[in-house]
């Protein structure tokens, strides 16, 4: 799809086409020109708190800050960098805003969130005029009829849905070959620290909106690595909780053994303030309501802690060794901890990598279930009723949906069995006994410590679209597997692109872990924003 013309368009007109032009393909001469010549953004790496305050003092209103927004995504997404990270605007977004702002001058305000801009990933689904298609040509034009659990907390706390952000089309699990980033509906997501390397996925766009200054926040989703890894590549705090603390319900699924939503911001404080809106049980989700699931959490309790005096912290030199400079920033953020008073001790899991396999036949098993089972709950109007029809779609309409990669993925998951076989029930017990009992748990145990710190992931990579990802390193998958919180922090940079430090430990530790990471941000503050540059 073309850009539309900005001479020619207003910001409503805008609104209302849907955001349509913000998935043109290619980066092309004149966004890297333009990556030079991206104007100052008057709220430009502002808190939720600080935008809170200025519009409880009145010199902002939401209207002005969600239109300040809307036209800095114009720019920059659709007509600067072309940074392609929302694949759609909210048509609505200003309206929303207004009553806000009439609410807050007849006295109601909701919380910390009112009148705040917030982008959500394209595969949680919103009752509105907005479309959920998890990047996918084969959910175009889909519009459920509800929104996600998730998406009406946010709603009730006040936050106003600016649109929804690209990602890797099904969440990154179509191919073995896929770029990070890219979806057949939103085109390639472009790294804002360098515009020719990945985002990482598969909350891409999340993150990189977030990192542009393109909304106040984001929410991305999580099945293994996709809202630590790029919240890491692009320097952000990033959480993925606990599972059972947010609702899955309304998210088109990979696997229900590790699917979440969770925050991802310019500050660990932000992430906690999210986390308080987006926590709660849903009686779909049956998770959510378990007796085991802490009630009325406050995740901001322990961002008040200025040192780290009396926290152990496991060192997991696992995840070290593949890149030299990024290791580099991590020992430097160990030594930015120990001076905080923390306690460090090595330590060592000796399971890692024997959850491999059986990880991967869960989610086959699962995503197989879980997209049959979303379909026919939020999409019975949409054109493909299966994962059997989605893999006919994409091949009868290869040219758009497969140009660079196919689906082998998608054919092998179809070919899985039920969740009643043998092999899916053994495969959930590797990776459960690996990944908990003797993984984290055991860890935690052994070496009494309160969290285990390791680096995230690698520094962000060319974009190939010959090979796809070449990825290796970093520390997302047993935290994903095991179902535990994972926070991860901006720890400084390996040369300009951004490098994540993670803190991951047992279950229900996200308050916890929350505390640690703020004393860590707030001592050290390596977030600084992008400045679009053609390359690293």
């Amino acid at each position: 799809m073309s850009k539309p013309d900005r001479g020619a368009m207003s910001r409503r007109e805008f609104l209302a086409a849907g955001g349509a032009g913000l998935a043109a393909a290619g980066l092309g001469e004149k966004g890297m020109a333009a990556a030079a010549s991206v104007k100052p953004f008057g709220p430009e790496e502002a808190t939720i708190a600080e935008l809170g305050a200025r519009m409880r003092e009145g010199s902002l209103s939401a209207e002005k800050l969600a239109a300040a927004y809307l036209e800095r995504m114009q720019e920059i997404d659709g007509d600067g960098p072309t940074l392609r990270s929302v694949i759609e605007a909210n048509p609505d977004a200003l309206d929303i805003a207004a009553a806000l702002d009439r609410e807050r001058r007849d006295g109601r305000v909701r919380g910390p969130l009112h009148g705040i801009p917030i982008l959500v990933k394209d595969n949680i689904a919103s009752g509105d005029r907005m479309m959920t298609t998890a990047g996918s040509l084969a959910l175009e034009g889909l519009h459920v009829r509800e929104d996600a659990p998730l998406v009406r907390r946010l709603r009730d706390a006040g936050a106003v849905l600016l649109g929804k952000t690209n990602l890797s089309e099904w969440a990154n699990f179509r191919s073995s070959n896929s770029l990070s980033g890219w979806s057949s509906r939103g085109g390639q997501t472009r790294n804002p620290y360098a515009l020719d390397r990945s985002p990482s996925g598969s909350s891409s766009g999340s993150a990189v909106a977030t990192a542009a200054n393109l909304c106040a926040a984001a929410i991305g989703t999580e099945t293994d690595g996709s809202i630590t890894s790029p919240s890491s590549s692009n320097g952000l705090a990033g959480l993925k909780p606990t599972l059972g603390f947010v609702s899955r319900s309304g998210i088109v699924p990979i696997a229900h053994s590790q699917d979440t939503a969770g925050p991802m911001a310019r500050s660990v404080a932000d992430c906690a303030l999210l986390m308080n809106a987006l926590a709660g049980p849903d009686p779909e989700d049956r998770i959510t309501t378990e007796k085991r699931v802490p009630r009325g959490v406050d995740f901001a309790a322990e961002l008040g802690r200025t040192d780290l005096r009396g926290v152990r912290l496991g060192v997991g030199r696992q995840f070290f060794g593949a890149f030299e400079r990024a290791d580099r920033v991590i020992e430097s953020a160990l030594s930015a901890l120990r001076d905080l008073g923390a306690a460090l001790v090595d330590v060592e899991f000796p399971g890692l990598g024997k959850f491999d396999e059986a990880e991967l036949d869960v989610l086959f098993h699962e995503f197989k279930h879980d997209l049959n089972a979303w379909l026919a709950r939020h999409a019975p109007e949409a054109r493909v009723k299966t994962l059997a029809d989605v893999i006919a779609f994409n091949e009868a309409n290869a040219a758009r949906v497969m140009p660079i990669f196919g689906q082998d993925l998608l054919v092998k998951t179809e070919a899985s069995g039920s969740l009643r076989t043998a092999k899916y029930l053994k495969a959930v017990a590797t990776c459960r006994r690996y990944a908990r009992a003797q993984g984290i748990d055991a860890v935690v145990k052994k070496s009494r410590v309160d969290a285990i710190v390791a680096l995230t992931s690698q520094p962000a990579w060319i974009v190939d679209p010959v090979n796809g990802d070449i990825t290796k390193g970093g520390c997302t998958s047993l935290a994903a597997v095991a179902g535990y919180p994972h926070l991860t922090v901006p720890a400084g940079f390996a040369g300009t692109l951004p490098v994540g430090i993670s803190f991951f430990g047992p279950a229900f530790s996200d308050a916890r872990l929350l505390g640690i990471g703020h004393a860590f941000e707030r001592a050290t503050k390596h977030r600084r924003p992008p400045r679009f540059a053609a390359s690293a």
